[in-house]
């Protein structure tokens, strides 16, 4: 028999070999034919393993392409190239998701190549977790380098479509691309077929039934076309299979105090993550926590280089229904999701104390800056100076703190009394921890693919798409009102729908990597008019060419056949 060589933790994709001995770390096809029982979990620990690595960049390709976060400068690091929007082939990042996702793609397809179905429930369900892992792979590839599936999906190039090991690797010559609508379908293919075999349930960070209905959701609405003009048929589908997830029982939203410190809990420990890839502090090491994703957002205990904050934009939006308040003597979150936020107050090296000041955000020229400025209180009137010139502040909702000034260049900007917070370069550190504090462990974080609240969002845009408000409604004042408490709305129709439920949408989800996709897919623009050295006043449009990636240029250079590169303009 042909010699098949899976390797447990560093498979080369598309790889084989017709040696007898087998090499290090790997196993052979009889072997694993003739004990499937004893040769699974390994295969499957080394298929979980290929997420660890391919996880990272896909948390920096979506979130830093959004409106969620800004970086305190330029960097010479592969990254900056997501938030600048600044393609290029020769991305080691991009490199490293492209691998790591086609290295789980063939693990997963020589695991169900190589099983058969039939022999046991525990086979059948370790057949079902690789059917899992390879839909959600050509998913997760598909949205980053095909263009939305609204725009010509039967035209528009996906990913190329490879299960498992060709029979004549020396002489391989593989499919270019398939289209987006091909890709697409392989994924619900396979996810649907993982629903069908996983009927065991061995906690989140495993897939499951549960998850494979997650994503179908989530795939569904990503087909369901924009709000207007939406394809009934796929908003269907995104209700159903959210249907089936919230209808099993198995997942509960956290209550509000617990939901605020969602990133802390471990997930076998959470009521609402549905599927998360296992990270442990036995395999953490001190490089991750300065350069994996929560080390870029914090400096904990003096771990991460904390150079990336959230955006003024999304403080902004977090401070909508009323001010959250961070200063360690008035702490009060009106949003839930505030409490993922952590400024770095700073306090004054000869008194001792935070110096009150009035922060805003100004125009500088063609430029969006942040001011501080310290604030001297004189009975009721309070003034701000900045340099040699003082502002008298007016109240707007003196309760809150909030109030405005006309300033100098005769704009009037309103802003909050509050504690001076440190500076990196000329910008207030909000340190963002949500991807970080797992079991209270610095910068841990098990990244989050699917969660109960995500699904409920699903349906109440697919509920929307439908015209069915009502509903849509109820969802999505499921998630609002536990975040915001009688922060409900009254009303949701035509008129205010996409902006309701995209916003919450991006409250909820934010720093899970899905901002940037949720904005193309519905064939809106990104606009990111907040302080930060990317381009502040660029719009960019859903038919940009910059809004999917590059296919790594490695990639290309060492596919057998022909790999067709996206457009460069």
């Amino acid at each position: 028999m042909k010699k098949i060589f899976i390797a447990l933790l560093a498979f080369a994709a598309f790889s084989a070999c017709d040696i007898d001995r087998t090499p290090h770390g790997s196993m052979d096809s009889d072997t694993i034919v003739g004990d499937p029982d004893a040769s699974l979990q390994p295969l499957l620990n080394g298929m979980y393993a290929q997420l660890k690595s391919w996880s990272d960049p896909m948390h920096r390709m979506g979130e830093y392409a959004g409106d969620n976060m800004m970086i305190r400068g330029s960097s010479t690091d592969a990254f900056y190239e997501f938030i600048s929007y600044a393609r290029t082939p020769n991305n080691y990042r991009l490199t490293q998701f492209w691998n790591s996702g086609y290295k789980a793609i063939a693990q997963a397809s020589n695991i169900i190549d190589m099983i058969d179905e039939g022999q046991s429930i525990e086979i059948d369900n370790n057949i079902g977790e690789s059917y899992y892992v390879r839909g959600m792979m050509y998913f997760y590839l598909t949205r980053a380098f095909g263009r939305p599936y609204y725009q010509n999906p039967e035209t528009n190039l996906g990913v190329p479509i490879v299960n498992g090991t060709p029979e004549d690797v020396l002489n391989m010559n593989l499919a270019d691309r398939a289209t987006v609508k091909e890709s697409y379908e392989q994924a619900i293919s396979d996810l649907k077929k993982a629903e069908e075999l996983l009927t065991l349930d061995k906690g989140a960070i495993y897939a499951s039934k549960e998850a494979a209905q997650a994503i179908l959701s989530r795939i569904y609405l990503y087909m369901s076309g924009t709000y207007t003009s939406p394809n009934s048929q796929y908003a269907q589908l995104a209700v159903e299979y959210a249907d089936k997830l919230i209808n099993s029982g198995k997942y509960t939203l956290l209550p509000r105090a617990q939901f605020m410190k969602y990133n802390t809990f471990i997930p076998e420990n959470n009521a609402e993550t549905i599927f998360a890839i296992k990270r442990v502090a036995s395999e953490f090491s001190g490089y991750d926590h300065y350069y994996g994703v929560g080390g870029m957002y914090a400096n904990l205990g003096g771990m991460g280089w904390g150079e990336m904050y959230a955006s003024g934009k999304y403080i902004e939006l977090l401070n909508e229904t009323g001010r959250n308040d961070w200063r360690p003597e008035s702490y009060k979150m009106v949003d839930a999701r505030a409490a993922f936020i952590k400024p770095t107050y700073s306090k004054n090296a000869d008194t001792g104390n935070y110096a009150e000041v009035f922060r805003f955000i100004k125009e500088d020229g063609d430029v969006l800056n942040y001011v501080q400025a310290n604030i001297t209180r004189n009975g009721s009137v309070i003034t701000a100076k900045e340099g040699s010139d003082t502002y008298t502040l007016l109240p707007v909702d003196a309760d809150q703190g909030i109030y405005s000034i006309v300033y100098k260049d005769g704009k009037n900007y309103k802003g909050v009394i509050d504690n001076f917070i440190s500076l990196n370069r000329v910008y207030p550190q909000f340190y963002i921890t949500k991807a970080s504090l797992e079991g209270e462990e610095s910068h841990l974080h098990s990244p989050v693919i699917s969660r109960l609240g995500e699904v409920y969002l699903n349906r109440a845009e697919a509920y929307a798409k439908l015209g069915n408000y009502n509903a849509a409604l109820n969802d999505l004042n499921l998630i609002r009102e536990r975040s915001i408490v009688g922060g409900g709305y009254a009303s949701l129709d035509a008129s205010n729908a996409s902006e309701r439920i995209d916003k919450e949408r991006q409250l909820e989800l934010a720093y899970q990597a899905e901002r940037s996709y949720d904005v193309f897919r519905n064939g809106k623009s990104l606009s990111r008019e907040y302080p930060g050295p990317h381009k502040q006043f660029e719009n960019i449009s859903a038919t940009d060419y910059r809004v999917v990636f590059y296919i790594p240029q490695d990639a290309i250079n060492s596919y057998p056949g022909t790999l067709t590169q996206n457009p460069t303009q």
